[in-house]
């Protein structure tokens, strides 16, 4: 078995684009509202939340009970071929991110991996494989947004043979 070493590198949109979206203020487009008081950052990433109804936005919070270490064994990863989801960090602490792109497999050479400012959050796209939430740090929060319905959201690629490390 060989194994292979998957550096993150820093998020942006650019390089991020074929997973999602990336929610950050930077760069974004944006206007006042409530008589100036305000500055909103406008249309960060797109909710989709498939064609079936009666499936709806949620919207939820998570708080990590554990923490991973590096370097970091990826033993799958998993999508959502019925919506996209969104994380965002509520206490500006830095997450991993692991994608790859939509198909039926996934192989070890085609994923990448990513880690935030702290201060960007992340919006898979429908379909895209990427690693479970993992976070550095006990109790780091997330805002999520997702979908919520009917269906199988969410299916698994396990990796054999070949192993997968994440680390910075």
């Amino acid at each position: 078995m060989s194994t292979r070493v998957l550096k993150a590198m820093p998020l942006d949109r650019e390089t991020f684009s074929p997973y999602g979206d990336v929610i950050e203020t930077d760069g974004a487009a944006q206007f006042g509202i409530n008589a100036g008081t305000i500055r909103r950052f406008h249309d960060l990433a797109t909710v989709d939340v498939g064609e079936a109804p009666p499936a709806r936005v949620a919207i939820s919070i998570t708080r990590s009970l554990q923490c991973i270490t590096l370097p970091y064994r990826i033993p799958l990863l998993e999508r959502h071929p019925l919506g996209s989801q969104a994380f965002f960090p509520l206490d500006h602490e830095p997450v991993l991110i692991v994608v790859a792109s939509p198909g039926n497999k996934v192989s070890p050479g085609d994923v990448k991996a990513f880690l935030t400012n702290g201060r960007q959050g992340f919006n898979y796209h429908r379909g895209v494989w990427h690693l479970p939430l993992i976070t550095l740090k006990v109790a780091q929060e997330m805002l999520v947004i997702d979908r919520e319905g009917p269906g199988n959201n969410c299916e698994e690629f396990i990796f054999a043979g070949d192993e997968l490390v994440l680390d910075l």
